[in-house]
């Protein structure tokens, strides 16, 4: 069965789970049918879908405002809208992505400190009045230009903490230093209303938001006791999205519940909120890429370097490089930038055949455009495929077309029906000859008051009829 997830994004609805593996194949033999070796994408949106549950279930005071910069695909932020996610946004062309999928701007937090002043004036066209600051300048400028902000003031996080990403290099006022800024925002009239943090992307040690917590309760502090009316905490990003993170998702969520009923009980009436990026959509999408060169050397024909040798030294076993047609220009800039350790998958068996020690590049002319230096493989020809897990985060939403190199051209999206039929609001059945009591207007996701059309406002007809099923914008036939 297919829907569309947006007007021209099929989603195939699986009855039953199908493992990677099959369906990278499936994706393999269409590329052979077609005659084409461009890379491409699958996305399993219901795995989307299972991490919004398990974040409402193990986080359940603490709203999340999907960091869109992660990854911006229409389809993802559709299904997360859906689900109920509200969006961060850092610039202008993410607020209109979001805004275009008919999404509230009261959804959205303009999580940027230091904004453009045009991309600035887009946001208070568009009522998006929720927005970080963290410097003076950035107060003046909201002076200027959206006096009717509410402003969040992000806090710099403690600092000795493992994170894969460090943030608080750029963004972030210092606790101590607070209280000018905050004095200026008053001078200035303007509405703080809130205090963010972001203890940085990846975060590895769950210590790191009960301390950043314990901050922002301080700072909070500060602001009322200045006569601001505060009413938001912004725990920011650093969610685990992967299997393989040093952390679960869940020893996070266990620290944070009990901060923040430490320091913002829930009965103090505080909205908290938060920015999960890699969390909500690194495990969904896996990448496949073609062979499109290789090359056999000996294994130690190497120098200190890296560089190749002119001839070998002790050992005739030979080593592969693999040149495939995406790199760290392309989708697997997340090995530059955001410092991932990927894997390569191939559909061989390596229990049944011999492994070789090979190195997998990208398709520039730049010597870097490495994706992994070493992995044992079988042997694989040239035209043959590999696959890469965990590839939604950071990945394709920062690539380049350098050397004028694409990236997946083809994108594949499913969801088990079970999933796709959870993530949305109760269905509103219709057809001729059956009375329906009301009918919601159903539109993109929902507002953060919204409530789900209850099961009793449909009254219950049992007779035979093609049954048209409605979630949100999505529709499909049954039979």
């Amino acid at each position: 069965m297919k829907t569309f997830v947006t007007k021209n994004c099929p989603v195939d609805l699986l009855p039953f789970e199908k493992s990677t593996p099959a369906l990278i194949e499936e994706q393999v033999a269409q590329s052979l049918r077609e005659g084409c070796d461009e890379p491409f994408l699958i996305c399993n949106l219901g795995d989307v879908i299972q991490k919004y549950k398990r974040w409402v279930q193990l986080l359940p005071r603490v709203k999340p405002f999907y960091a869109v910069k992660c990854n911006d695909d229409l389809a993802v932020l559709k299904v997360l809208a859906d689900c109920g996610a509200n969006f961060d946004c850092a610039s202008k062309n993410e607020i209109q992505k979001v805004l275009s999928l008919d999404i509230n701007a009261d959804r959205i937090i303009y999580a940027n400190p230091c904004k453009q002043a045009s991309m600035l004036k887009y946001a208070a066209k568009h009522d998006v009045e929720m927005m970080t600051f963290d410097n003076e300048a950035e107060l003046h400028k909201v002076k200027a230009l959206y006096p009717q902000a509410k402003l969040v003031l992000r806090i710099l996080p403690p600092s000795n903490f493992k994170v894969q990403c460090e943030l608080g290099i750029k963004f972030g006022c210092h606790p101590s230093k607070a209280l000018p800024l905050l004095q200026t925002a008053q001078a200035l009239g303007l509405n703080v209303m809130g205090v963010s943090f972001h203890v940085g992307s990846g975060c590895a040690e769950a210590g790191a938001f009960d301390v950043a917590i314990q901050q922002a309760r301080q700072v909070f502090d500060l602001a009322v006791e200045m006569g601001f009316d505060m009413s938001l905490l912004d725990i920011g990003g650093g969610y685990p999205g992967t299997d393989n993170a040093p952390i679960t998702f869940s020893e996070i969520a266990e620290v944070i519940n009990v901060a923040l009923d430490k320091y913002f009980p829930e009965d103090s009436n505080i909205e908290v909120i938060a920015e999960p990026g890699r969390y909500m959509i690194a495990s969904a999408i896996t990448i496949g890429v073609n062979i499109i060169a290789k090359r056999i050397v000996a294994r130690d024909q190497h120098g200190e370097n890296g560089e190749l040798m002119d001839a070998p030294t002790m050992s005739d076993e030979p080593a592969i490089m693999y040149y495939v047609n995406d790199g760290v220009y392309g989708s697997f800039n997340c090995v530059l930038f955001d410092h991932q350790v990927v894997s390569a998958c191939s559909l061989k068996s390596s229990k049944d055949e011999m492994t070789y020690e090979s190195s997998i590049w990208g398709p520039t002319c730049d010597g870097i455009d490495c994706i992994m230096q070493t992995v044992q493989l079988p042997m694989h020809d040239v035209g043959e495929w590999f696959y890469f897990e965990d590839m939604g985060a950071y990945t394709v939403s920062a690539a380049s077309t350098f050397n004028g190199m694409d990236g997946p051209a083809r994108k594949y999206y499913y969801c088990l029906q079970s999933d796709w039929q959870q993530k949305l609001p109760q269905p509103v059945k219709a057809a001729v000859g059956i009375p329906i009591k009301k009918v919601p207007a159903m539109k993109t996701g929902h507002s953060l008051k919204d409530t789900y059309l209850s099961s009793s406002l449909i009254e219950d007809q049992s007779s035979s009829f093609n049954e048209s099923i409605m979630f949100g914008d999505l529709e499909w036939v049954q039979n």
